[in-house]
């Protein structure tokens, strides 16, 4: 077999010849639930940093978890797992106080988003609140706890990546 002209380091990554670059990747998932588990889990093996938040000190004694949200940066993704819970204001308005690259609340986009409410209540600008994404990850018609949190990763990844996610692949030789 000849060798590549023009060897391509992603693909020398993913042959195992080459180690892939690590960087400062943070993940965030607030509240201990099943898909934050598999968020964490899967978040590790994509070489994230991985923390866990949940405010009520039992659960995140149960969990692991910190109870306060901690210092967020441009390095930074946030991924609030359960929309139902009575802190989900408070800790989107915390991790709206720091400059996080990307902040999100998972939920079916046929229903309102309820961050939004808690938020204006909170008393959040609407330039904030509009930094939240909702629905997060991409649309693969995920139901489960490890499927979403596939979606919601590689979501993650392809905007991080600066990608539209699914199946869109720039042709080679093409433009």
């Amino acid at each position: 077999m000849a060798a590549n002209p023009d060897p391509d380091p992603a693909c020398d990554v993913a042959h195992g010849t080459r180690e892939p670059e690590r960087t400062d990747r943070v993940l965030v998932a607030v509240f201990a639930s099943p898909v934050a588990g598999y968020l964490l889990r899967y978040g590790a093996d994509l070489g994230f940093r991985t923390v866990l938040v949940d405010p009520d000190p039992r659960r995140a004694d149960d969990a692991g978890a910190r109870t306060t949200m901690p210092e967020l940066d441009a390095t930074t993704d946030v991924v609030v797992t359960d929309h139902h819970r009575d802190e989900l204001g408070e800790m989107l308005r915390d991790a709206l106080a720091h400059p996080a690259r990307w902040i999100g609340v998972l939920g079916n986009p046929r229903h309102p988003g309820p961050h939004v409410a808690a938020l204006t209540a909170l008393g959040v600008a609407q330039q904030d609140i509009a930094r939240v994404h909702r629905p997060v990850g991409l649309n693969i018609g995920s139901r489960t706890p490890p499927e979403i949190a596939i979606a919601t990763l590689a979501g993650l990844l392809a905007d991080r990546n600066h990608r539209p996610g699914g199946f869109e692949f720039p042709v080679a030789g093409a433009g």
